[in-house]
């Protein structure tokens, strides 16, 4: 797992320019410049808080649990962050600091809020378990990976260093930072997921990773009202991300790692996040440059009026009215999760019928987020002068398809869907697919177009906008099916595909594992018209190569619907 990690995050290990040192930086300004909507640690929220008297006040101070020695009885390693003391422990790969606090939890009054910074602590913090994730439920085929212990109490980061690192004597050249932001359609996931166990990717590429837990489903991204000061205004969960980047830009330093040289990546919705952190402008000094795996860009972000439509079904749930933010906030989490999973349920709007892949993300607010991934891409409406790294699995849409569609679809059913999706380019559509597939059942079909509108062709047309305008870009299609079947968690249909996220648990050659260790720049061709448009195939004997479905990509291309 730790090559095929390690080839996508070629880009943190190249030379970047120094910054200005960050240590001086003004949380409370900075993160005022971030979000006007901002609320600092001790500000009135603009709510009778005396009727929230039940709720109580937040306990915002975190529990300094007693200094614990590490495995083996061995000592763990102490940092002194700007928040104060921290204790991690020390295992065979990596040194490990979890759970720890980038920001006050979202509690009580604060639930729906954005993050505040997090107060400081007296004594040694013990990092040397995970803490809870964020709120979510699992069902269906993914429940065996679902976390076992679930909080609002969630806003934590996992920090993987490198054994060789002495903290006792900063690093003559301080290591480069990767940031990992998991995926799980914005309702579910975890930083701790054994999967994304970052020991080895830090001890393999020898970088510092920090991976970090956000707000999921309605605690981050309900949309009750416009007025942020008495009504929830979504987006937190994105909001929690910039906290955690900029708390790695100040205290990154103490765990060895240079703060001028942070590369964020992120898989699925964790691709999308990263998206949007490029779109964002005032995300653009958190971070230099960016992977992108198995980013739908295709599934639409919600429009203010869809996202606000979402918050009344939600509040219908609750038997709250979607205007009394008093009762809303005074929902048990449990409530809340509840109310959440029934609104799942429901297409908010029957003509974008693809929004049944992810009810609850991110929306268009106008002020942070302005525009759709893809159309910022093709307008050159993001960070230009950051180098990218982007691909797609080659199959896609096959979890997507056979998730959705547990029984036989017929060619008559396939088409009924194609309409509903595509309206009137659904003709053009099903002239140039159902002649491909002639076995009775079309789920393939269906999964093969979800590869090609949502995942590939518009990963491919940005990744060309990007080229045209001068950016460094890179491309891959993993096409190698994973050897691990605990990967799919049941999901039988993908032992034979290289599924959504298969990317994650891949073994490389050991070229490219030597490659990755001596930091090189990566040997596989930049994305350009120069290299007749060469995309890397990760396989199990990697190569460059023309895309195979670049007639496919035309087509959707000059459709002009994504």
């Amino acid at each position: 797992m730790e090559s095929w990690h390690c080839l996508l995050l070629l880009l943190s290990l190249t030379t970047v320019e120094a910054t200005e040192n960050n240590d001086d930086i003004d949380r409370v300004s900075f993160l005022r410049s971030l979000y006007p909507r901002l609320l600092v640690r001790d500000e009135s929220i603009n709510l009778e808080i005396n009727s929230l008297k039940d709720l109580g006040r937040p306990e915002v101070q975190h529990k300094v649990r007693e200094v614990s020695r590490g495995v083996n009885g061995a000592p763990g390693p102490v940092v002194k962050t700007k928040d104060g003391q921290i204790k991690g422990i020390t295992v065979d790969k990596a040194h490990i600091f979890y759970g720890v606090p980038y920001a006050d939890p979202p509690v009580g009054a604060y639930r729906w809020k954005p993050p505040r910074p997090a107060s400081p602590w007296l004594g040694v913090y013990d990092a040397s378990f995970p803490r809870d994730a964020c709120m979510q439920a699992c069902s269906g085929p993914i429940t065996e990976e679902c976390p076992r212990k679930v909080s609002e109490d969630c806003l934590h980061l996992n920090i993987f260093v490198p054994l060789d690192v002495d903290f006792l004597s900063p690093l003559e050249v301080p290591l480069p930072i990767l940031v990992w932001i998991h995926g799980g359609d914005f309702i579910a996931g975890s930083a701790s997921k054994p999967l994304y166990d970052g020991r080895f990717i830090s001890n393999f590429t020898h970088t510092v990773v920090v991976s970090l837990d956000y707000r999921l489903g309605a605690f981050g991204f309900l949309v009750s009202g416009k007025n942020p000061h008495s009504a929830a205004a979504g987006n937190y969960g994105i909001l929690d991300q910039q906290a955690a980047l900029l708390w790695v830009q100040r205290n990154i330093a103490v765990f060895g790692g240079d703060s001028s040289k942070v590369t964020v990546f992120g898989e699925s919705a964790g691709a999308q996040s990263v998206s949007l952190h490029l779109m964002i402008q005032s995300s653009r000094t958190l971070f230099k440059q960016a992977v992108l795996q198995s980013l739908p860009f295709s599934i639409p972000l919600k429009t203010r009026h869809d996202a606000l439509k979402l918050g009344k079904d939600f509040a219908k749930q609750t038997n709250c009215s979607v205007s009394d933010v008093i009762c809303l906030l005074s929902l048990s989490p449990q409530a809340v999760l509840a109310a959440q999973m029934k609104t799942s349920s429901k297409i908010v709007n029957p003509f974008r019928f693809l929004e049944v892949f992810e009810t609850w993300g991110p929306y268009i607010d106008g002020e942070l987020i302005k525009e759709q991934a893809v159309t910022a891409f093709l307008k050159g409406h993001w960070q230009k002068e950051k180098p990218v790294l982007l691909g797609t699995t080659s199959e896609e849409g096959v979890i997507f398809a056979y998730g959705v569609f547990n029984k036989p679809v017929s060619a008559l059913e396939s088409t009924v869907y194609v309409t509903a999706i595509f309206k009137q380019h659904a003709l053009r559509i099903l002239h140039k697919y159902l002649p491909l597939y002639r076995t009775a059942d079309r789920r393939d079909m269906l999964a093969q177009i979800v590869t090609d509108y949502v995942f590939l062709c518009p990963s491919r047309r940005s990744a060309r906008a990007g080229a045209a305008a001068g950016s460094a870009v890179w491309m891959y299609v993993f096409d190698h099916v994973a050897s691990d079947h605990r990967v799919w968690s049941g999901l039988t249909f993908c032992y034979d595909h290289a599924c959504h996220g298969a990317e994650l648990p891949f073994l490389f050659d050991s070229a490219s594992t030597a490659f990755c260790r001596e930091q090189r720049l990566p040997v596989w061709p930049r994305y350009s018209d120069t290299s007749s448009w060469l995309v890397m195939n990760l396989t199990v004997r990697s190569h460059a190569q023309v895309g195979t479905r670049n007639h496919i990509c035309d087509f959707w291309d000059h459709l002009g619907i994504y």
